[in-house]
């Protein structure tokens, strides 16, 4: 059974806006019910904007109908939140009998299903307010050709009357104001000429148009669009000329904005598929690259410094951690490498990166830093942040091959309903404002279209991997931050990057220090064979007992054999028969002391929510190097 439960704002619920499968004589168990924001299953989903898993619903408290989970013995759930341009619509539930479970693949779907539903949603809001704004023209148009519509009547283009609706609409008090003006003045240049060159075909009796739109200009200069009748009449006894007019902006500007907001659709939808192929491929890969990074430098460790296969296989390392590099560059576009956010001063991290970005863009490039001395704190992860910056300027490099100047700016800026809606995927509220500027080339308004889309690049091949502006685009949507650009050809480029404002101190610089040996024992849970057998070598070497398994079962048996205390359990998130989470959940009645460290290719996992660590969860991303690995055990096994 499924239904989607659509968010109605003005009450604080959601309403039951569909159902599937639910038998005749189950739907008196439903009738009426309307969940309030955070009630229930679905208003948790709903609030939390978090797609939730649960195996049986029957023990979860938060469900609200009982009876009917009793009655059409339902058990696993699944519940999607229907987002679409980063504003929740609503909540898809869909229920099933009972199931060990549900598969990445199963949950992919249900994340499209709702995705789906979501644009459907928004679609139908789109059209039926396109429809209500039509029919509000067409009430308005029998009304003015009833009494009310502007009536303008001119000889050679002197005006010889004008009713008050007219004169109104036109920006004057009274009709008596315009009387023996040259109507001219309020139609735009390319109007008057289309007007007088049909005017000319009529009279030779042509087929032309007398009934067609038209801009025009208020008496304030303010443009119009007017939808015009032109007939000839008598005025005086002589021939003239009577246009009925209709003020059709609001129409005009209605269309305007379907027409942007299907645009913006489309493209959001195509970010969002490239994101999840391009998330779905760095997954696959970071698993080969932890194996030949991890393998390549294990052997380093163990070759002498004169050994003649020694400058081959750091080549073979040098080349991994670049396909590394472009895995994490993907992984940063699709919104699912992992982040370790904290407080901090944003001018801190420009004035930082600045000092090494003159070397990276040559001497022939001015950089000039203006950084507001009361600029707030903004929580986003540091090395991202350096990530944007450099992206940005090693694009703005290549844009001035003869050298330029390249500006860094910080500022506070508050951003109105008025831009958020303006610029769909921005909110309204304080932001902290980064604004990297360069004097180069610019670009096309054909080329801005595609500029955040992977491997989209203007350079010549071999000079660029089409990747720095989606990874910038990517790493600022996972802050949920808005990046917006403003470029011409000839008049260089100005990219905005726009971050929430917080009220929280900035947090100081934390020293790192080399991980140091252990000797607990680790239980390793991984289903790729590579990967786990590297894991345990390096936590073998490191002084460490391990138990390895490749799934859940083996592991649970591994444990039951071993009898002894587990200090950690090293488990990916994602494996066959059960999740990462699942399983700790089995093993904590038997360890209560057991730590735990997850492991994961990407972060769309149940742990995860948008990409940020959850507080009190341990995290290793993927692909990992034996010093990372090492070090990130300990520091799991030493917190409090």
């Amino acid at each position: 059974m499924a239904w989607v439960f659509v968010d109605d704002p003005a009450r604080g619920v959601l309403r039951t806006g569909g159902s599937f499968g639910l038998p005749p004589e189950h739907a008196a168990l439903v009738a009426g019910f309307e969940p309030a924001y955070g009630e229930g299953v679905a208003g948790a989903v709903f609030v939390s904007r978090r797609a939730e898993f649960i195996r049986d619903v029957q023990r979860d408290p938060r469900w609200l109908q009982r009876r009917l989970l009793e009655a059409a013995e339902l058990h696993a759930c699944a519940a999607c939140p229907l987002i679409t341009q980063e504003r929740a619509l609503g909540v898809l539930i869909v229920l099933f009998g009972r199931r060990a479970g549900f598969t990445r693949e199963e949950r992919e779907l249900v994340g499209l299903l709702a995705s789906q539903a979501a644009i459907a949603i928004e679609n139908a809001r789109l059209y039926e307010e396109a429809e209500r704004q039509r029919r509000e023209t067409e009430v308005y148009r029998r009304l003015v050709e009833g009494s009310i519509q502007g009536l303008h009547v001119h000889r050679d283009w002197v005006t010889l009357f004008a009713n008050t609706a007219w004169a109104r609409m036109m920006g004057y008090e009274s009709p008596r104001e315009v009387i023996g003006l040259d109507a001219r003045r309020w139609i735009a240049p390319h109007e008057l000429a289309r007007i007088e060159s049909e005017a000319a075909a009529r009279a030779r009796g042509e087929p032309a148009p007398s009934r067609y739109e038209c801009q025009v200009r208020k008496r304030d200069g303010t443009p119009m669009w007017t939808e015009i009748q032109l007939s000839s009449i008598l005025w005086d006894g002589a021939p003239a000329t009577q246009t009925s007019v209709l003020d059709v902006t609001e129409r005009k500007r209605a269309e305007e904005a379907l027409r942007q907001s299907e645009e913006q659709l489309r493209q959001a939808q195509k970010m969002e598929a490239v994101g999840r192929l391009a998330g779905g491929i760095a997954h696959d890969f970071n698993n080969l690259m932890t194996v030949i990074t991890g393998r390549g430098e294990l052997l380093l460790r163990r070759l002498p410094p004169d050994d003649p296969t020694r400058r081959d296989l750091e080549q073979i390392k040098k080349t991994a951690d670049r396909a590394s590099l472009l895995t994490m560059q993907l992984l940063a576009f699709s919104r699912k490498q992992v982040l370790q956010p904290k407080v901090l001063d944003l001018n801190g991290s420009v004035a930082g990166i600045a000092q090494l970005l003159q070397r990276l863009i040559g001497e022939d490039v001015d950089l000039v830093t203006l950084l507001d001395p009361n600029l707030g704190a903004v929580r986003a992860d540091p090395a991202q942040l350096e990530q944007i910056v450099l992206n940005l300027a090693v694009n703005a490099r290549d844009a001035m091959p003869r050298g330029g100047r390249l500006s860094l700016e910080t500022s506070n800026v508050d951003l109105d309903a008025g831009f958020a809606a303006a610029h769909p995927g921005s909110t309204a509220g304080p932001h902290v404002l980064l604004q990297v500027s360069d004097t180069g080339v610019g670009m096309s308004p054909e080329v801005q279209a595609h500029i955040f889309e992977p491997f989209f690049t203007t350079k010549e091949v071999g000079k660029g991997t089409g990747l720095g502006l989606a990874t910038v685009y990517g790493i600022v949507k996972q802050h949920e931050g808005y990046v917006a650009v403003e470029s011409a050809p000839g008049h260089g480029a100005t990219f905005r990057i726009y971050l929430k404002r917080v009220e929280e101190a900035a947090a100081p610089a934390e020293p790192g220090a080399r991980a140091p040996r252990g000797s607990e024992t680790i239980l390793l849970v991984e289903d790729e064979d590579p990967v786990r057998e590297l894991a345990r070598d390096i936590l073998t070497a490191a002084g460490y007992k391990v138990l390895a398994a490749a799934g859940p079962a083996e592991a649970l048996d591994v444990t039951r054999r071993h009898g002894g205390p587990i200090h950690l359990l090293l488990t990916d998130v994602v494996i066959p028969e059960m999740s990462g989470p699942e399983l700790v959940r089995r093993l904590a009645p038997t360890y209560r002391e057991m730590r735990v460290l997850y492991m994961s290719g990407h972060a769309t996992d149940t742990i995860v929510h948008r990409g940020v660590l959850d507080p009190g969860l341990g995290l290793l991303q993927k692909p990992f190097t034996p010093d990372a690995l090492t070090r990130k055990v300990r520091e799991v096994l030493t917190a409090p």
